[in-house]
């Protein structure tokens, strides 16, 4: 037996991870970013094999990551975390530049910022494991206290994209939820499920806007 709600108590930051070079750029949000060796500086990556951004690592052989602040803005996780590369240019109306490798780095909102080479791939099922040399590591912003993937879903109250490495199939949970009134925004359409969160629409404060497009609680229905 797996109780899910255990596995979300490891704790994860939030990330922005890009590839590709200033011709074709992709991006996306990843919250299994961890260092793995000090000497060389290593860290491990996983993406879904279904995402874009998995084959564009791939072919470049060659990443970025970006790591997020509390106050991101509700238009990098939409762009970054709900979209699809194959539809959209999701670099265009963000600040970037372009690193070692001529790998795209998004400084929007960007506290810190790694530049790495891949040196590994695993194949983890549903992931790529990419192992990667880090080869530039630049601090922006050392005030700004950096997300958990804890902070974004009790506090921003964001949910997992289906791609995500912790996203779970709520349908498939034997916890009982205490509502299950859905909320949708009326701007953007993202649902707020009663039953995936820990708090009730209904009891969120007045300060709590919607995770993907920012709009406040007066614009959401309920279903």
């Amino acid at each position: 037996m797996i109780d899910h709600d255990a596995l979300l108590k490891i704790s994860y930051g939030v990330y922005v991870v890009c590839s590709g070079n200033s011709q074709q750029g992709n991006g996306f949000i990843s919250n299994s970013v961890m260092q793995v060796t000090s000497d060389p500086a290593q860290v491990a990556v996983t993406c879904n094999k279904k995402n874009f951004s998995a084959e564009v690592i791939t072919r470049s052989g060659a990443l970025s990551i970006s790591i997020l602040p509390q106050t991101v803005s509700p238009e990098v996780m939409s762009t970054f975390g709900y979209k699809s590369g194959r539809d959209i240019d999701k670099l265009k109306n963000f600040q970037v530049r372009y690193g070692l490798h001529d790998v795209p780095v998004l400084l929007t909102d960007a506290i810190a910022t790694l530049e790495c080479s891949v040196k590994e791939t695993f194949d983890v099922g549903t992931h790529l494991l990419f192992i990667c040399e880090v080869e530039n590591a630049i601090l922006i912003d050392d005030t700004s206290e950096p997300i958990t993937y804890d902070y974004y879903r009790k506090v921003r109250k964001g949910v997992s994209p289906a791609n995500a490495p912790t996203y779970v199939d709520e349908s498939k949970k034997a916890k009982l939820a205490t509502t299950n009134e859905k909320h949708q925004c009326l701007v953007c359409g993202y649902v707020y499920d009663d039953g995936e969160n820990d708090t009730p629409f209904a009891a969120l404060g007045d300060e709590w806007v919607c995770p993907i497009c920012g709009a406040s609680k007066e614009l959401f229905e309920k279903e």
